[in-house]
């Protein structure tokens, strides 16, 4: 009888013991001549969302990790690199590798880990590929592999995370994606900006503006009756946004004669003194607005700003002509419209 008990007793434990390891994913690696560091895990998106601590010793390191559904992830090195992962529950996840190709790890544990890991050896084999070589690598893929999240990966590395993303290119890859990979948190938001980008394109007609300037009198449109106008959005607080300024002292000081041009500086600064400030220490003579609230001002949202510097020309009639444009695109686009000008002058004057 006792033995019956004891039978009984052990399977309670083994059971025990199995369920509990099904909630969880065993993580372990060794990465050559990483030596004794600290690294970091975090979710990449809100369905992990919290940060463990991994601890390395003599290259090596492991830990019990909690996912509550499939979830991609990031390694942090202490070196500010972050390499991505994937895991679920019940999960034994490997990483191997060398601290001098952080960029380049192979991870097996489950299938999306084991995708990504045969992708970047493909990768490495090509040597030096060229950007317009990879972007092909990575759309085959997606197009290839529609519930892999390791699609979301290479989307939002090769696609999204460029200066002037192709948003039509992007949806298209999205397109084929199942409603699963649709249903996460970052193509549902990546969704959400395409149709904002969209609404805010080149040919579209922007939305009516009403801001304050610096002294408090309301700028809008109509305050630039038949002319281009050219809105640079910016802040005080941002460096990057600060020394674009000097773009358009340039451009001011070549067009402020110009009655077919205008220039407009949109803040996104939240306070007034500082705003101020920025507008005298860097001499913007030129129309200034900001309603200081930052990020939700409702004209920068409608155009989907996302990231400073930014600026968008406009058409007498408010078609936005230009986008994000560059001192040199800024200064062809003048000439073109220069052009047009006397076109239409010579025109007038034959009738």
């Amino acid at each position: 009888m006792k033995n019956i008990y004891l039978a009984y007793f052990l399977i309670i434990i083994l059971s025990a013991c199995g369920g509990k390891s099904s909630d969880t994913a065993s993580l372990s690696g060794e990465i050559k001549g990483l030596g004794n560091d600290t690294l970091y895990i975090y979710g990449a998106d809100e369905m992990y969302d919290r940060m463990d601590t991994l601890l390395v010793e003599n290259d090596k390191f492991s830990a019990t990790l909690s996912p509550d559904t499939l979830v991609a992830a990031w390694l942090l090195f202490s070196d500010g690199s972050r390499y991505p992962f994937f895991m679920d529950k019940g999960n034994t996840i490997h990483v191997k590798g060398s601290a001098a190709e952080l960029n380049s790890l192979e991870i097996s544990g489950n299938t999306p880990n084991e995708e990504l890991s045969a992708f970047q050896k493909e990768l490495k084999g090509l040597g030096k590929p060229s950007e317009k070589v990879l972007e092909e690598k990575a759309g085959k893929f997606i197009n290839e592999h529609h519930s892999s999240l390791v699609s979301i990966y290479l989307l939002d590395k090769y696609f999204v995370q460029k200066e002037k993303p192709d948003y039509t290119q992007i949806k298209k890859l999205t397109e084929h994606m199942t409603g699963e990979l649709k249903d996460r948190p970052y193509i549902d938001e990546l969704l959400d900006r395409i149709q904002e980008e969209e609404k805010a394109g080149i040919g579209k007609t922007t939305a009516y503006f009403r801001l304050p300037n610096a002294k408090g009198k309301q700028i809008t449109r109509s305050n630039f009756k038949d002319q281009y106008l050219l809105i640079h959005f910016w802040a005080s607080w941002d460096t990057v946004s600060r020394d674009s300024n000097a773009v358009y002292r340039k451009i001011y000081k070549k067009e402020q004669k110009n009655k077919k041009f205008a220039l407009l500086g949109v803040s996104l600064d939240i306070n007034k003194d500082n705003w101020q400030k920025a507008i005298e220490t860097d001499t913007l003579k030129w129309e200034q607005t900001c309603d200081l609230s930052g990020w939700n001002t409702e004209f920068v949202k409608q155009l989907a700003i996302k990231a400073l510097p930014a600026n968008i020309l406009l058409s007498p009639s408010g078609r936005i002509e230009g986008k994000n444009l560059s001192g040199a695109a800024i200064e062809k686009k003048l000439k073109d419209i220069e052009e047009q000008e006397k076109k239409e002058k010579e025109r007038k004057r034959k009738r």
